[in-house]
């Protein structure tokens, strides 16, 4: 077919298992440390926080762990989910570029968050679990647990900061409907929201701040555990299935990426679409470069330091060696909710360091100018975090449009915007404006580094 425009694997063809990148690596990433004692973190200390399972999945050197019959199941519901030829786009923007995009958008609440908020409820449920509690940020994540947790008779209670539980009122009903309790944070609920709230009672919250509420309750029962979206190893392994999937359809499509681009907050999204990639270029098979994009108001790959910091505010979590902005920052309310988080992921962030990834940062009006353009072009309204990876997307699209390159681009849409449309209503009534995080903000909050 000539014109194809969208690239359907069948049921059959599910990926039956998630691919670990960290064997392949030409070293490992530095292990985490024990708040306390600044020694390595072992089995014991991750216990009160997550099931077994989870652990040995954060810690394993297997190359690729089986996927459970049960996650698979539910999975069916919505995966594999199509890689498109944006063939529309492309026309709009006159560029010889191929452009293609893995559409996440399809799941259940709309987005990637899902393939990873699926297997933690199981292997919770499995281990004799009651509650789940976790933060959010947009609240794609929050709903994504709260619709696993529903496949698997969890309770699932969730922190959404302040900005965005402010923003999208809607996020807040759809994790209703699944069975959650939502709290705005701050909140008066924790002691370590009482105390942000103390301080600055006006505060808009961080994901580091939600972070800290939603594992204090969890560590004060032994019937809860906690649940995360992003960052650590096992979530980014969950996500892997995204990028296998797409290398069977581009297989289908009898094409090869030269530029693969993601965009990034924790880095679940973007490692789950880069690291299988990344996989075939270590092993000499193709060679596309491949580029993270983060918003100019939270650039933690472009401007923060690799260092141990803490995941939370409150410094409940173990030090963690990543691209930090520090753990007491408190990123600009930016619509990209999902992307305002202080720390990159430990394992992208190793990566970065070895020099198999690149990064660059973007301003929210020209990512949310991409996103109307794609819109008016493909028809799907996407999220504002992925507006970020379709901005770069056009830019190298536009850049080949002058050189006559005839480059292949992939990208991964990771959700759609149909909760997220106001804001679209501020960027289209020209309220929208770009924030840029100034040096003197930066030197003091990396000052509170431990």
């Amino acid at each position: 077919m000539a014109e194809r425009t969208k690239y359907i694997l069948d049921e059959n063809d599910l990926p039956t298992q998630w691919y670990n990148v960290i064997p392949d690596l030409p070293e490992p990433p530095p292990p985490p440390l024990h708040p306390g004692t600044r020694e390595p973190v072992g089995p014991a200390d991750l216990a009160p926080l997550f099931p077994q399972a989870l652990i040995e999945q954060e810690v394993t050197a297997e190359r690729y762990i089986d996927i459970p019959e049960e996650v698979l199941e539910v999975y069916r519901l919505w995966r594999p989910s199509p890689l498109f030829r944006a063939r529309r786009l492309e026309k709009a923007l006159g560029t010889p570029a191929r452009i293609y995009y893995k559409y996440e958008g399809v799941s259940p609440v709309g987005s990637h968050k899902p393939n990873t908020a699926v297997p933690q409820a199981f292997y919770n449920a499995r281990e004799g679990v009651a509650r789940l509690t976790t933060e959010t940020g947009a609240g794609q994540w929050g709903s994504a647990l709260a619709f696993a947790c529903a496949q698997f008779g969890l309770e699932c209670e969730v922190w959404q900061v302040r900005a965005s539980y402010d923003q999208k009122p809607y996020r807040k009903l759809m994790m209703e409907t699944f069975g959650a309790t939502v709290h705005p944070s701050p909140s008066e609920l924790t002691e370590s929201g009482r105390a942000v709230l103390e301080q600055h009672p006006d505060s808009t919250g961080s994901l580091g701040i939600a972070i800290s509420e939603a594992v204090e309750q969890a560590a004060q029962d032994p019937d809860t555990r906690y649940a995360l979206g992003s960052v650590l190893n096992h979530v980014l392994l969950h996500q892997t299935i995204i990028g296998e999937e797409a290398l069977r359809q581009f297989r289908l499509a009898g094409d090869t990426p030269d530029l693969l681009v993601g965009c990034t907050g924790g880095g679940s999204n973007f490692g789950g679409l880069a690291f299988p990639f990344l996989r075939e270029k270590l092993a000499g098979r193709m060679d596309p470069v491949i580029r993270a994009v983060e918003p100019a108001a939270c650039p933690t790959l472009t401007r923060g330091k690799y260092a141990y910091d803490f995941g939370d505010t409150a410094g409940l979590t173990p030090l963690l060696k990543m691209h930090t902005l520090g753990h007491d920052f408190i990123p600009d309310p930016i619509h990209a909710g999902g992307l305002r988080y202080h720390g990159m992921s430990p394992l992208i962030s190793h990566i970065y360091e070895l020099g198999l990834i690149e990064a660059i940062a973007i301003g929210q009006q020209e990512c949310f100018a991409a996103g109307v353009r794609f819109a008016r072009s493909e028809g799907i309204i996407p999220a504002p975090e992925p507006t970020h990876a379709l901005a770069a997307c056009i830019q190298e699209a536009l850049r080949c449009k002058e050189t006559g390159e005839e480059k292949v681009i992939l990208t991964a849409l990771c959700g759609h915007a149909h909760l997220d449309l106001p804001a679209y209503a501020a960027y289209l009534a020209g309220d929208m404006v770009d924030n840029e995080l100034s040096d003197a903000v930066l030197a003091e909050s990396l000052a509170t580094l431990p």
